[in-house]
């Protein structure tokens, strides 16, 4: 917990600095809260809601400061189906729930077990959102459904958004794109798709609204799984978006915080017609790189969204859908690792299999905590196989032939526990065996169940065996765990 005063000195050390890149991140935010919403199969409204919501409340409780988060791509492809079967009320209940699955993990301080998502992992989870986020926009692409124009127009977009950089990076690139379409349409009388065509757009502050569901345990069963994916994702993003944040800043922050101040904000934004965000990679970048360092940052972004789109609701109804697929497209080239692609060949196979692994079921699935659990799962795997490569016994015996010493090297665990055993001559029965640990370590159960069947299956063949060199943790394990020394032991092992 960080005092009173470090949480004030977060807030007004930088407010200069802080408003100005506020301001940038909400002219940023509108054209992708609009998109992500239309992705979800949404009113742009409730996209918007929620980006205002999580941005404030998130400033607030959250654990890194200068970090924006606000509506995403990410979740918004998990509500996809929900939204489709159900409808909106489940949307903004499974909002609600997720919200408290990320404050119960944040209080069960889960923010730690980011640990144990390698570099592979997260290389794989934001290549695979990159793709889902393209794939979202073929319908908007679809020449069944669109006029041949609306080509030319993201094609003129994406020039805009690549070349006006070169010019000036004062105004974001994106905004510029919007204005310009957004005239040219109008001045040309381009029969385009447009925002209004997709919902009506807020003219009114957000209120305090019940999701309008029946409270059930058959409505539970429905938005639970959905608000399981979409705590986990939402954190995955986050905490992986608030190292890279700390990176950039040479500054500490609070995991465990972070997940409970995205839970607060998504439980509110259920509350008020918002659906569920997390941190964003991108307008972080955006935010630091702008001169936001403290939480005002994320605050007026949130605050100045609202306040442009109530006020300017009909001219936002005005954006070609062709402006808003150039800057998802955008959005989808940039959020892509293309050095993964080189390192492939660089890179061990086993990383670069946890990589490709990780894509591919995330884009098979559409569900990003799917492709992410696949990843780690298989990151343990390979670490373990790793391992077990560096375990290895030596043994030597006196000349007379009556004591053999074995030395054990290396980790003792599930993987290498069958080696160990393959290790052993049982039938050459010298008086003494000594089984020297020293230099290993063991570490589960099965590594203590092998232990004790070398000791009894030698004790059988008449030798008295002696176990040296454990460390206090492996001692620890054994004491509680071994039988070779219990009574009954040996009748056990000749039982099997």
């Amino acid at each position: 917990m960080i005092s009173l005063s470090q949480y004030k000195r977060q807030w007004t050390h930088n407010i200069r600095g802080d408003l100005l890149s506020g301001l940038v991140v909400a002219l940023a935010l509108i054209p992708e809260a609009i998109a992500f919403s239309i992705i979800a199969g949404v009113d742009p409204k409730i996209g918007l809601y929620a980006s205002f919501s999580i941005a404030v409340i998130v400033a607030i409780t959250g654990g890194r400061p200068g970090m924006i988060s606000a509506a995403t791509a990410a979740t918004a492809v998990l509500m996809v189906t929900l939204v489709r079967d159900y409808g909106l009320e489940y949307l903004l209940a499974a909002t609600v729930l997720a919200g408290l699955l990320q404050i119960g993990a944040g209080v069960l301080k889960l923010g730690y077990v980011m640990r144990f998502v390698s570099k592979s992992v997260m290389t794989g989870f934001v290549n695979a959102l990159a793709i889902l986020i393209f794939m979202a926009q073929l319908p908007e692409l679809d020449p069944a459904k669109v006029p041949m124009l609306t080509y030319a127009l993201v094609a003129g977009g994406l020039a805009i958004i690549y070349l006006f950089p070169r010019i000036t990076k004062a105004i974001p690139s994106p905004l510029v794109t919007i204005v310009v379409l957004t005239i040219l349409t109008l001045m040309m009388g381009w029969d385009v798709r447009t925002v209004g065509d997709m919902g009506a757009l807020p003219d009114t502050l957000p209120v305090f609204l019940i999701p309008d569901i029946p409270l059930t345990f058959e409505t539970l069963s429905i938005i639970f799984p959905y608000s399981v994916a979409v705590a986990i994702v939402g954190l995955l993003e986050s905490l992986m978006t608030q190292q890279i944040v700390d990176d950039l800043t040479d500054t500490p922050s609070d995991r465990n915080q972070e997940c409970i101040g995205q839970g607060i904000a998504n439980t509110a934004t259920g509350f008020i017609g918002g659906m569920a965000g997390c941190a964003m990679i991108g307008q972080s970048v955006i935010n630091v790189k702008s001169g936001g360092r403290g939480r005002l940052s994320a605050f007026a972004a949130g605050v100045f969204l609202l306040i442009m789109v109530v006020a300017l609701g009909d001219i936002v109804a005005m954006i070609p859908m062709a402006a808003l697929v150039a800057i998802m497209i955008m959005v989808s080239i940039g959020t892509f690792s293309w050095s993964s692609i080189k390192n492939l060949r660089e890179h061990p196979k086993s990383s670069s299999i946890v990589m490709l692994a990780t894509v591919f079921f995330v884009v098979y699935t559409h569900n990003l905590a799917i492709g992410v659990l696949v990843g780690v799962l298989l990151s343990g795997i390979f670490f373990a196989w790793k391992i077990a490569q560096l375990f290895r016994v030596r043994s030597e015996i006196t000349p007379d032939g009556k004591h053999r010493t074995y030395t054990i090297e290396g980790q003792l665990f599930f993987a290498s526990s069958e080696d160990f055993m393959k290790a052993f001559d049982f039938k050459e029965a010298p008086e003494k065996v000594t089984i020297d640990v020293s230099r290993a370590h063991i570490w589960d159960i099965s590594s203590v169940a092998a232990l004790d069947m070398a000791v009894l299956k030698f004790r059988r063949e008449g030798a008295e065996v002696e176990i040296i060199g454990l460390n206090e943790a492996s001692e620890t394990i054994v004491d509680k765990l071994a039988v070779h020394d219990k009574p009954g032991a040996m009748d056990q092992l000749m039982g099997h």
